[in-house]
């Protein structure tokens, strides 16, 4: 990457996200639940824990490849599935190649912005999420159409209720972009002329539309369309994640998980993995971060399914903290959006390699040969850190 577009730091990709984007779709990013309490303690519980590093004995070389799902991969981070990635006109595409040159997995959201097949192509690591959404049939005929298109795995994500009431207000998001809204949308564009240069070039606006939402070469239903589809269908059972993951029949991760409770039934429902996961602050305000919750739970299910942490990534020692505590890697949101908003695929690949170069840091500090020589030791944890959710008798029962 030209060293004139290099950013060091996902902080800096967030500033150039900034001042690249319209204030609109700028707070769409960063905007969460009620008084964002979530949302900031998923960033700054980070802050709280410690390394304890070794001086001497620090190795030549480090190896931080590990496998998720089944997938090889070679650094512990994952991308994280997100909706209608309109903040660059090639969206999940360009996150699909991103990850794929860095050598690593993607999620991708059934509310993405490209179909399915396009984005497999781009990076055949694809893992395809799915809400509870419709009927059993209308569910099953999405999951096949994943299959037909070679997702490796599938991820259902149960934690996000959507609160409207954010302190900060929410964006108002448009519900389809045709000439009319594009017209009133305009002034505020003209205020980013670069981003709208970008789509300017590609003669259509952007597309908030869902087509994975439908069947294969349909445009989907507008996005709100859809999200209200989803809020008006029942939530699911045990019994429905269950028959999900029979008829899937691979790789299957739960997101979403905060509770052990919550962990050992997913275990009992015959899952792969889940993702420890508060939905970046957007599901329920005062959720407690994310790492605050996975150490109780790696240490109740982690030697029968894979542990994933989902929240506050924002560098590499973030991750080896995280590993450490018993994620077996992370999954990243808002930090490989600024990326794309800033640089396109470019910026994504940009924000992975930022988060390598911290991961390799901290293990050499720590004198680790490897990401999966990382343990609890490695780590200094204050008194009343971590929340230990769903355990009989510590009172969050």
């Amino acid at each position: 990457m030209a060293r004139d577009i290099w950013f060091e730091t996902v902080s800096i990709a967030q500033e150039r996200a900034k001042k690249r984007l319209p204030k609109s779709v700028y707070s769409a990013l960063i905007s969460a639940s009620e008084k964002g309490l979530t949302v900031a303690d998923n960033v700054e519980a980070f802050g709280q824990l410690g390394f304890a590093p070794h001086v001497i004995g620090a190795l030549e070389k480090r190896d931080l490849s590990t496998t998720v799902m089944g997938q090889d991969i070679s650094l512990p981070v994952v991308i994280s599935p997100t909706g209608v990635q309109a903040v660059h006109p090639d969206g999940e595409v360009a996150v699909a190649r991103a990850a794929a040159a860095r050598g690593t997995a993607m999620g991708l959201s059934s509310f993405a912005s490209k179909p399915i097949e396009d984005v497999i192509a781009a990076n055949p690591k694809l893992f395809f999420q799915v809400y509870w959404l419709g009927d059993r049939a209308a569910i099953a005929a999405r999951v096949e159409r994943a299959r037909a298109a070679g997702a490796v795995g599938l991820i259902v994500t149960t934690d996000w209720s959507f609160s409207h009431g954010r302190d900060w207000g929410s964006p108002k998001i448009p519900e389809n972009m045709d000439l009319r809204t594009t017209v009133r949308m305009l002034p505020e564009g003209l205020t980013r002329p670069r981003w709208m240069y970008q789509w300017a070039k590609t003669m259509r606006p952007p597309n908030l539309r869902v087509p994975n939402q439908g069947a294969k070469g349909e445009a989907g239903p507008p996005f709100f369309q859809a999200y209200g589809e989803w809020m008006g269908t029942p939530p699911p059972t045990w019994e429905d994640i269950a028959w999900l993951r029979e008829l899937w029949g691979g790789p299957f991760m739960l997101k979403g998980v905060i509770r052990v409770d919550d962990a050992k039934r997913a275990v009992d429902a015959g899952v792969s993995a889940i993702s420890v996961s508060n939905h970046g602050g957007n599901n329920l305000d005062s959720t407690p971060a994310a790492i605050r919750a996975l150490p109780a739970i790696a240490d109740a299910v982690g030697n029968d399914i894979e542990v994933l942490l989902d929240g506050g990534i924002r560098r590499g020692s973030d991750v080896v903290k995280a590993l450490a505590l018993g994620a077996r890697a992370v999954m990243i949101g808002r930090a490989y959006l600024w990326g794309l908003a800033a640089e396109g695929q470019a910026g994504v690949e940009n924000v992975l390699d930022v988060l390598h170069g911290g991961i390799d840091s901290a293990l050499r500090g720590l004198g680790k040969a490897s990401v999966h020589d990382l343990g609890a030791d490695d780590i200094l944890v204050p008194p009343g850190f971590t929340r230990a959710l769903g355990v009989p008798g510590n009172g969050s029962v």
